[in-house]
């Protein structure tokens, strides 16, 4: 999960046909239960815990008003999870494991469910009242998205507090050359393939106000700059920016991000 840091932007605004949360899973609904003492305990905004699509679900707002939620893997078969960070205050049993459904506004209930069912790759799973779940590939959180149809909301726009694009996983460059085929068959404008060094991304607008992304799953994050105990310490570079390191550090805010040096406790309420 990527955030820009764009000194005078302001404030989102909501409305509909914007992505408006972003969803974690989590290991079972303990894991939910938990969560709400800690939020409880560090002041986080939330609301009560609840079930959509027969999952436990808690919704939940950072400082900026940006809406996230966590969602429960239990029951819920599909593309697994991945390994929780075990180096944080979270204990292992309860800590987010990947990324979860992405959730969107939208007031054009028929052109979404073309865009994801004809020109992407999903399918309807189920439906509660005007909330549609869409799941592709093997399903399950880690492939889903929530539709959230809305009517008389004007047009969300961007700012701090709002989601800029959301990235489906491809596996590699083959896909990504793949989908432009298909896009380019469909009329589809695109910004064709872009080499991030991470990973390689291609970018398309299928529905207003929505920004796509195809990423694929490697090379990855570590590097020859970090390794796994010390990911996310220190100012990653790409090697065509690297000889450029003191001049950017130079204007980039700087924030504490070492910890491997630091004793941490896992932390338990109730």
């Amino acid at each position: 999960m990527t955030f820009f840091d764009f000194p005078g932007t302001l404030k989102a605004s909501k409305g509909t046909n914007e992505i408006a949360k972003t969803g974690f899973r989590v290991p079972d609904d303990q894991a939910i239960d938990y969560f709400m003492m800690r939020f409880d305990h560090y002041d986080v905004t939330h609301a009560k815990p609840s079930r959509l699509f027969d999952r436990k679900i808690l919704f939940f707002e950072d400082f900026d008003g940006q809406e996230y939620f966590l969602i429960s893997d239990q029951n819920v078969s599909g593309v697994a999870s991945g390994t929780p960070w075990k180096h944080g205050p979270v204990p292992d049993e309860y800590a987010i494991t990947g990324l979860g459904p992405i959730w969107f506004r939208v007031d054009d209930h028929d052109l979404i469910e073309d865009v994801l069912t004809h020109k992407l790759t999903f399918g309807i799973k189920d439906q509660d009242d005007n909330l549609i779940l869409f799941e592709t590939g093997e399903g399950g959180n880690g492939a889903a998205i929530i539709i959230e149809v809305t009517k008389g909301l004007r047009r969300g726009s961007q700012g701090y507090g709002s989601i800029h694009h959301v990235a489906f996983r491809v596996d590699d460059t083959e896909d990504i050359n793949a989908w432009i085929k298909r896009l380019n068959q469909g009329r589809h404008r695109h910004s064709g393939l872009i080499d991030r060094f991470y990973f390689k991304s291609l970018y398309t607008r299928l529905y207003p106000g929505l920004l796509f992304e195809f990423a694929t799953d490697g090379p990855g994050f570590i590097d020859d700059e970090e390794d796994y105990e010390t990911l996310g310490e220190t100012l990653a570079l790409p090697p065509r920016f690297r000889s450029h390191r003191v001049e950017i550090e130079r204007l980039i805010r700087p924030i504490d991000t070492t910890r491997s040096d630091k004793p941490i406790k896992k932390e338990y309420f109730g």
